[in-house]
């Protein structure tokens, strides 16, 4: 054999010859795993008042289709498009001229009238002194005063004549009849209005403004018997807050002024209204919004996290850790969202502690590792 050969083969018996080394442990045998880490805390306990959301749009508090009240061309507009106008302020003229003539004409009417009145009244006192001294027939008499009376009545027709030429002039002025914020003309100067017809802009009042919204039968039922409820004994003036379609909470105040006197039996709901002020005007008449309206009497109430709600099939379960760790489930009747946090109605007394973070880590009958904290009375909501 090669000498090279030779040695390659006596290093390798030598190493088969060693004994095989143990395998090092990969993990060291230890006791049961320690219990894990969860956030623990009380209940929030205080007076609460439930508040209900509901959807409705905003809608003038007055609103007027602007009408000629006389006929003819139009002279000129006399308001910009879109603009906020007082009651009284001028919006139209129609051409004056015929209504004018008119009204000359029946003044000169009334003083005619008011000449053969004198006149009659004057004939009527020399009939009734010639009658002390016998020197008339009492049928004269009776002409003259006869034409007297027949006087005193042209007269007073000739001053109705005068005073309805007088509001026909005084028309074709055409004035807001209230305040509020125009549309567009949509009639231009040199055509011709007709009375009674021809509609020339609108005019809708948006400082307060007015909010409509429907309320389903049940939940009317419910507020119906709650005293503090508009629907209720106390009646309107309840205070609310609405918010636009881009705001997230409710936050204008207003106040309900309104509720229908039956419901709607195709779609089951109440028309109910709310009034607020809207001095900066930036609430328009046809916005989308919503109304948050008190849904109870103020009570004691019971708040937990909504993250610390887990479901069980058909139930709502929160976890109450006894004071050695162990975890046991709770059955609860969850209500709405207050102060942000999740209202319960039935299951919880308010002294439990709960976890509030970290359910992923909770198994009914395994003891946890409890970390206590303090819920804040008011939660601010998370924002993205």
């Amino acid at each position: 054999m090669h000498p090279r050969l030779h040695t390659y083969a006596t290093a390798l018996l030598t190493l088969l010859a060693l004994p095989l080394a143990a395998p090092p442990q990969a993990h060291a045998q230890g006791g049961p795993a320690s219990p894990p880490p969860v956030v623990v805390a009380k209940p929030v306990v205080k007076d609460i008042v439930e508040y209900d959301d509901y959807t409705g749009r905003f809608e003038a508090s007055e609103s007027v289709e602007v009408r000629a009240r006389v006929t003819g061309y139009l002279d000129s507009v006399d308001f910009v498009d879109g603009a906020m106008v007082k009651a009284g302020d001028p919006l139209f003229t129609i051409d004056p001229r015929p209504y004018q003539a008119a009204f000359d004409r029946a003044k000169s009417l009334v003083e005619q009238a008011q000449s053969r009145l004198d006149f009659a009244q004057s004939d009527l006192a020399r009939a009734e002194n010639l009658r002390t001294t016998g020197n008339i027939a009492d049928q004269l008499l009776d002409q003259r005063r006869q034409a007297f009376l027949q006087a005193q009545a042209e007269l007073a027709a000739a001053k109705a004549s005068a005073e309805s030429s007088r509001l026909d002039l005084e028309f074709t002025k055409i004035r807001a009849p209230i305040g509020g914020r125009t549309s567009r003309h949509l009639v231009s100067a040199g055509n011709l209005v007709r009375v009674n017809d021809t509609l020339l802009t609108t005019i809708v009042a948006v400082d307060p403004i007015r909010f409509y919204f429907d309320v389903d039968e049940r939940s009317y039922l419910a507020y119906a018997r709650t005293a503090s409820s508009a629907f209720g004994p106390k009646g309107t003036g309840t205070d609310v807050t609405v918010a636009t379609s881009d705001e997230r909470d409710p936050k204008r105040p207003g106040k309900l002024d309104f509720v229908d006197n039956r419901l709607d039996e195709a779609t089951g709901t109440v028309r109910t209204r709310a009034i607020l002020p809207n001095a900066d005007l930036y609430l328009r008449p046809g916005m989308f919004g919503r109304i948050r309206i008190p849904g109870s009497d103020r009570y004691r109430g019971i708040l937990v996290p909504d993250e610390a709600v887990a479901s069980d099939q058909d139930r709502r379960i929160v976890y109450v850790v006894a004071d050695d760790g162990s975890v046991t489930p709770r059955a609860i009747r969850p209500g709405p969202m207050e102060d942000g946090y999740r209202v319960v109605r039935e299951g919880l007394k308010g002294d439990e502690t709960i976890v509030v973070n970290g359910l992923m880590r909770v198994r009914p009958g395994v003891k946890v590792s409890p970390q206590m904290t303090t819920l804040p009375p008011v939660r601010e909501r998370k924002t993205n």
